[in-house]
């Protein structure tokens, strides 16, 4: 079926086109699958990409100095995350916010916003976990919706060849 899919898949505009007609994912789609808002306060901002930033940015919502990629200082290590959040004791407040905060960064690197590498993500999306009580707010799928179809689109060819290949 998913090879079906990719077969039927126009990048340009961004739908796939089947015996009964055109169909394309819409933002609601989105919602639906991956369960987030789409009404809120937008996914967006600006963001410094230098090493203090991302090391206080680090800092204040993980509790330590992160671990970063050696090449592009404003992306950070998944493992690091992953490790940090399953080491919270879970025994307070703030131990436990900072547990949401580890999984939802990991989630955004490891699922939602996957890049070429799947071990790192970038530091942009700190500034959103800073205010604990503001997280549920955005509109998260909005940008899921944009990313998958811009994402989409530009790896189609090499989805189709992978999936050829099985």
């Amino acid at each position: 079926m998913l090879a079906a899919l990719v077969e039927r898949w126009r990048p340009e505009t961004h739908s796939f086109v089947l015996p009964i007609g055109e169909v394309t994912v819409t933002l609601e789609d989105v919602a639906h699958i991956f369960g987030l808002p789409i009404d809120g306060e937008p996914v967006s901002g600006w963001t410094d990409s230098s090493s203090e930033f991302v090391q206080s940015q680090g800092i204040a919502i993980f509790g330590r100095e992160p671990s970063v990629s050696h090449n592009a200082k404003s992306y950070i290590k998944l493992g690091w995350v992953r490790r940090i959040r399953d080491a919270e004791l879970l025994d307070t407040e703030e131990s436990i916010r900072r547990y949401v905060r580890c999984h939802i960064f990991y989630l955004l690197g490891s699922t939602l916003f996957t890049d070429k590498s799947t071990a790192y993500v970038h530091a942009k999306y700190l500034p959103l976990l800073h205010n604990f009580e503001q997280i549920h707010t955005y509109s998260w799928g909005q940008l899921v919706s944009l990313i998958f179809t811009e994402h989409y689109a530009v790896h189609h060819d090499m989805i189709q060849r992978r999936w050829m290949a099985l």
